[in-house]
């Protein structure tokens, strides 16, 4: 059994399962002119308050816990506090390799473990950028988002969970992470030989999972408004 969780993870026993949080994304937007203040504490702050209230004993990234593909002296640094912080609050940290985690052995000096997949319940927990063998996965890569009116009227996108019988499929954790319209374009080759329509839809809140239905269902009551 598994848990969804509102602030964008999933819990698996005794495991919180979290993806994409693209650790130094600030200053690589930086880099390009757009600041983006406060971008990894707000993020940290998201996560060690997850911890602190699920209290697991592992805490699993599936891929892309750092975003540059070059190395950034500030994005190492980020990195070190990041799990300064995270590390006294569980047993076990595990990193799963996703494409952006290039030159990241080095934080096997700290105590974490970094992998290329992980066995967790009869899932499967790989990042979601190449196709592996199995029966059942987890992954990130996507930002798996949706396109929605509010109330006046305005289309806002919203990250989201798609959830199949042998595929989930997290959203970014990082608030800043751009979010993929999987009604327009679809990223992870596992999604791009699956039916979409009968997947699950969840849109997580601060407190609350809130549940859409089946996409197809959903896709067609939004081409009524």
């Amino acid at each position: 059994m598994y848990e969804l969780l509102p602030q964008k993870g999933i819990k698996i026993g005794n495991s919180i399962v979290i993806a994409d949080l693209h650790i130094g994304y600030e200053e690589s937007m930086a880099k390009e002119g757009v600041y983006l203040p406060k971008a990894f504490k707000q993020m940290l702050d998201s996560i060690v308050a997850l911890l602190k209230e699920e209290r697991p004993k592992r805490l699993i990234i599936n891929g892309d816990l750092k975003h540059s593909f070059v190395p950034l002296k500030r994005e190492k640094l980020e990195l070190k506090a990041f799990f300064e912080h995270v590390m006294p609050l569980v047993e076990e940290v595990v990193v799963v390799r996703g494409n952006h985690d290039v030159g990241i052995n080095w934080i096997k000096e700290l105590g974490v473990e970094v992998v290329e997949e992980l066995e967790l319940k009869g899932w499967k927990i790989v990042h979601g950028h190449k196709l592996v063998e199995g029966e059942k996965f987890i992954i990130g890569h996507e930002h798996p988002a949706i396109r929605l009116r509010d109330e006046v009227g305005a289309l806002i996108k919203v990250p989201i969970f798609l959830v199949g019988e042998s595929l989930i499929v997290l959203p970014a954790f990082s608030p800043w992470a751009y979010g993929n319209d999987i009604l327009r374009e679809i990223v992870s080759p596992f999604l791009k030989h699956v039916e979409l329509t009968n997947f699950e839809v969840f849109v997580p809140l601060e407190k609350e999972l809130l549940s859409f239905g089946k996409l197809g269902d959903l896709v067609k009551a939004l081409q009524k408004i």
